[in-house]
C-alpha cells in the first residue's frame, strides 16, 4: 500500500477535505518503498527494504493553521487527525505572512519513474553489491560502500481546487576503496532514476583506480594553483551557492546576492560569461518533481545566464510582498558546459591538481560565499597534460562566486547527485593547509 496510485490517492485527499470544518483546508499524502544494501571490508553488513505511507492535515482559520499527522487511513482516523489539525489551528496565534492556499494548477509531466528502479528486489542488490565486491577482493583492495534504491508517489490537496500527484524512482550508489595498508583511497558515487544505468562493477573500477594510483602521496605547498574539480567536486560547492539564491535574503542584505540599501545583484553580471545554470523538472537525464511543497508548479528557470543572475526563488508572501513572481527553490540544476571530457581538461593543464571530490565543507562567510573543507579519495597533480603523482590532501578556503569567475574551461555534464554538473578547470584555487587525512 506505500505506492498509491493517482485515483487512490485522491480519494483518500478527498475524503479529508470533505470531513473539514476550517477555512481552508489542506492535506498532503506520500509513499515510499525504500531499499538500501551496506558493505565494508569486503562484507555486507546489512540490508532492508521498508514502506512508509502518511498522510499531513492543515487547518486554516483566518491567519491561524495547524497541522496533524497520521499512518491509518479508515474514515474515523481520518476524521480525527482533521479535528485535531483544526483544535492546533484554533489555539495557534496568527501568522503575520500566511498567505491562502493556492487554487487549481497546471504542471510539466516529469517521467520521473522507471519501473526497473521499482522492480528492484533483495537479489538484485546482492548482486549489484557483489559485483562491487568481487573485483576488489581480488586485488587485495578493501571497499565500503552503500546503495540505496527508492520509489515512491507525492500528492497533494486542498478545498480550493488544487490536486497534484507525482510518481518518482531513484537509485544511489557510492564506493569508497581503500588500499590494503590504507594509505590510498578512491571513491565513485552514481544516481539515476532509471536503475538500468547503474553498473557497480564499472563504477567501482574507477574508485578501484583511484585507491592505487594515491599510493604515497607526496605533499605540496599549500597556496593558488589551478584545479581540476571532477563533477562531484564541483556539485557541493556549487550546490552551496544555489541554495543562497533566497530573493528575502538578498533583499535583506544577508546573502551574496544583496547590496547596501536593500538593492540586490538581479541583472548583474557575477559570474564568467560561459557560466549558464538553469533547473528543468521535465530535463530526461534528471527529472525532478512538477510541484514544490506548498503546490507551486515547477518550471524551467534559468538562474544564470552567461554569468548574469535572471533570477533568484521566493516565498509565497516575499514576492507578494515585492510584487515579483513566487518562483520556488530548484529540485536540481543542470550547470550547461561544453563537449570536453575530463581526461581532456587534464590534457589540456600544464601543471595543476585533480581533485575527487570535497568533504566537511563549513561556511565561512555567508555574505560572500566563502566555504572551508578538504579534499578526500584521490587528489593528484598534474604536469603537463599528464597525471604524474598522488598528493596530500588539502583543506581549501574559496568562494564558488569567485571559482565561477576563474574559469578556464568547462567540460562536459554529467549527472551527479540529482544534478547535470560538468567537470571544471579553474585557476587560483586557493588551498590553505595540508591534511594527513587519506
Amino acid at each position: 500500500m506505500a505506492i498509491l496510485t493517482k485515483e487512490e490517492a485522491k480519494k483518500i485527499i478527498d475524503k479529508v477535505l470533505a470531513f473539514s470544518k476550517a477555512d481552508e483546508i489542506s492535506a498532503s499524502l506520500s509513499g515510499n518503498r525504500t531499499g538500501n544494501i551496506r558493505y565494508a571490508r569486503n562484507s555486507v553488513s546489512t540490508s532492508g527494504e521498508t514502506y512508509d505511507l502518511s498522510l499531513s492535515v492543515t487547518a486554516v482559520y483566518g491567519k491561524k493553521s495547524g497541522t496533524a499527522t497520521i499512518n491509518e487511513f479508515d474514515d474515523a482516523s481520518l476524521e480525527k487527525t482533521v479535528r485535531r489539525a483544526e483544535e492546533i489551528a484554533k489555539l495557534a496565534p496568527d501568522n503575520p505572512e500566511y498567505v491562502p492556499m493556492l487554487g487549481a494548477q497546471q504542471y510539466v509531466n516529469t517521467n520521473a519513474f522507471a519501473q526497473s528502479t521499482a522492480g528492484i528486489d533483495p537479489e538484485y542488490r546482492a548482486k549489484a553489491a557483489f559485483g562491487s565486491i568481487e573485483p576488489c577482493s581480488k586485488k587485495n583492495l578493501t571497499a565500503a560502500g552503500y546503495m540505496e534504491d527508492r520509489s515512491g508517489f507525492t500528492a497533494l490537496g486542498n478545498n480550493k481546487g488544487l490536486f497534484a500527484y507525482n510518481k518518482s524512482t531513484s537509485v544511489d550508489f557510492s564506493v569508497t576503496v581503500r588500499t590494503a595498508d590504507g594509505t590510498g583511497s578512491g571513491f565513485v558515487q552514481r544516481d539515476y532514476n532509471d536503475a538500468s544505468k547503474l553498473n557497480t562493477n564499472t563504477a567501482t573500477e574507477i574508485a578501484m583506480q583511484k585507491a592505487l594510483a594515491s599510493v604515497n602521496a607526496k605533499a605540496l605547498e599549500p597556496g593558488k594553483y589551478t584545479v581540476i574539480l571532477e563533477p562531484t567536486a564541483a556539485h557541493d560547492l556549487i550546490l552551496n551557492m544555489m541554495r543562497n539564491m533566497d530573493g528575502r535574503s538578498a533583499d535583506e542584505g544577508r546573502s551574496f546576492l544583496g547590496k547596501k540599501g536593500g538593492q540586490t545583484r538581479l541583472g548583474e553580471k557575477l559570474l564568467d560569461e560561459r557560466v549558464t545554470i538553469y533547473s528543468d523538472p521535465a530535463n530526461p537525464e534528471v527529472p525532478g518533481s512538477p510541484f514544490a511543497n506548498d503546490g507551486r508548479p515547477q518550471e524551467k528557470v534559468t538562474w544564470f545566464e552567461k554569468g548574469v543572475v535572471k533570477n533568484m526563488y521566493f516565498s509565497r508572501f516575499w514576492a507578494e510582498k515585492k510584487g515579483v513572481k513566487a518562483i520556488p527553490s530548484p529540485d536540481g540544476i543542470v550547470f550547461q558546459g561544453g563537449s570536453e571530457s575530463l581526461a581532456d581538461l587534464i590534457k589540456s593543464t600544464e601543471k595543476g591538481i585533480l581533485v575527487t571530490r570535497f568533504w566537511y565543507i563549513r561556511t565561512v562567510d555567508p555574505q560572500t560565499l566563502l566555504y572551508t573543507g578538504l579534499t578526500r579519495d584521490g587528489t593528484f597533480y598534474i604536469e603537463n597534460g599528464q597525471i604524474k603523482s598522488p598528493v596530500k590532501n588539502f583543506r581549501f578556503n574559496e568562494s564558488p562566486v569567485i571559482m565561477l569567475n576563474n574559469v578556464e574551461a568547462i567540460g562536459k555534464p554529467v549527472r551527479t547527485n540529482g544534478s547535470l554538473i560538468p567537470p571544471l578547470k579553474i585557476r587560483d584555487f586557493t588551498f590553505t593547509s595540508l591534511s594527513d587525512a587519506v
